[in-house]
């Protein structure tokens, strides 16, 4: 009769074993393709947020440049078509035109466009934030599903 009871007590106990390893698998996929794939979806995301907000920045700093070190304005070469570049001179600085989104210009002065520029970085900036939160929770969820597979392994091998 005891050798009956450790049989069964012995098949459970792998059955359980073959159970907790399963269970470790499904949270590796989990992880592995939902868990770390959200995770570069957002990072990408922040990455783009960062790439437009430094653009702006580049505007601001471009435009104090103009407007303290060159009021007169300045030589500059265009290209004319087919990388031939023709010299222009810049006389009149009383305006610019501005990429407000989705290839649209807009004529601004330069306060106006520094303005518009510092307005745009507080905006990306916020939105980059909540994506970072986001992030974070994300990673923190990566980390949660590790300590469970941890303590199934653990499981595992106290059995």
């Amino acid at each position: 009769m005891q050798i009956k009871q450790k049989n069964i007590s012995e098949s459970q106990r792998m059955q359980e074993q073959a159970a907790n390893q399963a269970q470790i698998t499904r949270i590796e996929e989990f992880i592995n393709e939902v868990l770390k794939e959200e995770l570069r979806q957002l990072e990408k995301c922040i990455g783009q947020f960062n790439e437009e907000i430094m653009e702006y920045v580049q505007l601001k700093n471009t435009l104090q440049t103009f407007d303290t070190h060159l009021p007169e304005g300045y030589k500059t070469q265009v290209n004319i078509g087919s990388n031939i570049f023709m010299q222009a001179r810049v006389r009149k600085m009383d305006s610019i035109l501005v990429n407000v989104g989705k290839d649209v210009y807009l004529e601004m002065s330069i306060p106006e466009a520094e303005r518009f520029s510092e307005t745009r970085v507080k905006i990306l900036t916020k939105q980059s934030d909540v994506l970072r939160e986001e992030s974070i929770k994300k990673r923190a969820q990566i980390k949660m599903a590790l300590i469970a597979i941890s303590e199934r392994a653990n499981l595992i091998q106290s059995d």
